[in-house]
């Protein structure tokens, strides 16, 4: 077990599945407790489902089967004062934190909506704002403590390069994800003398409920047929679909550790080589 982890502990939004509960397990597998949220509740303008109470529940078995102790809570990242209060209960528990993975995510899959505004203020009050209210809610615990620590906010190949779109929801997740860019740079560059490093990693398409459901069928069926649309152009140049929530977490694991004690402020393509295609 890497001493850099041994009973650290980290925040971690959307943390009832994907990406966010691999982040989670492979952290208790390194020694880190965990206090985690999830919004285990849809949102009427995407065309998926979000999480719930019972991939909560699952999330803090598997935690639990790794011998760490978590703090699991349902919020919504848009909410600030319900965060924050998830975060302070976890906190309490644990007395410290070292990691924050601001992590939660959405995106409305196929046509808009017949509202339109709706469908860009979701999602850039879930994965920009969110990630705001993330950071906001921990980051002053993790300067009282004065051990250092580490940020890391997932954006997206999107935050490196755009899709070709007219789609409100694919415009507004390309502009949040490169938005976290610039809260990433600003939070890097002010928080460098206190030993607190603030990275954003960005992946080409994960499997999870985002990647794995009727809507985003829908969408390959029409791409394999040649139609345009919010994925036709999102193509790989490493011979491979889609990451494992895994192979992110594994990427994760690294920033957040002594081995990476030097690195800060650094934009990290998990892309499998899209953004040269």
């Amino acid at each position: 077990m890497p001493e850099s982890l041994a009973g650290k502990v980290a925040f971690i939004t959307g943390i009832a599945r994907g990406q966010g509960r691999a982040h989670a397990v492979r952290l208790a597998q390194e020694g880190c407790d965990i206090i985690g949220v999830d919004i285990c509740a849809d949102i009427p303008t995407m065309t998926y489902p979000n999480a719930t109470p019972d991939d909560l529940t699952e999330t803090v078995r598997l935690v639990q089967e790794e011998k760490r102790h978590i703090v699991a809570r349902t919020c919504d990242v848009r909410d600030f004062p319900a965060l924050r209060t998830a975060f302070e209960e976890g906190f309490a528990e644990f007395g410290r934190v070292d990691i924050i993975i601001a992590n939660a995510g959405i995106i409305r899959l196929g046509d808009e909506s017949d509202d339109f505004l709706a469908d860009w203020n979701d999602v850039i009050d879930v994965n920009l704002t969110g990630v705001f209210h993330t950071v906001r809610a921990a980051l002053p615990a993790m300067r009282a403590g004065w051990r250092g620590g580490s940020i890391v906010i997932t954006s997206s190949s999107a935050g490196l390069k755009g899709t070709p779109s007219l789609n409100t929801s694919g415009m507004a997740y390309t502009a949040a994800k490169r938005g976290l860019v610039g809260l990433m740079q600003n939070l890097a560059g002010a928080l460098a003398p206190e030993w607190i490093r603030v990275n954003t990693i960005h992946p080409t398409g994960v499997l999870s409920g985002m990647s794995q459901n009727p809507a985003m069928d829908a969408l390959m069926a029409q791409a394999a047929v040649g139609e345009n649309n919010l994925i036709s152009g999102m193509q790989n140049a490493l011979p491979i679909d889609i990451l494992q929530p895994e192979d992110v977490a594994n990427a994760v694991a690294y920033l957040v550790s002594e081995q990476a004690r030097f690195i800060t402020g650094i934009q990290w393509p998990l892309d499998a080589g899209f953004t040269i295609r």
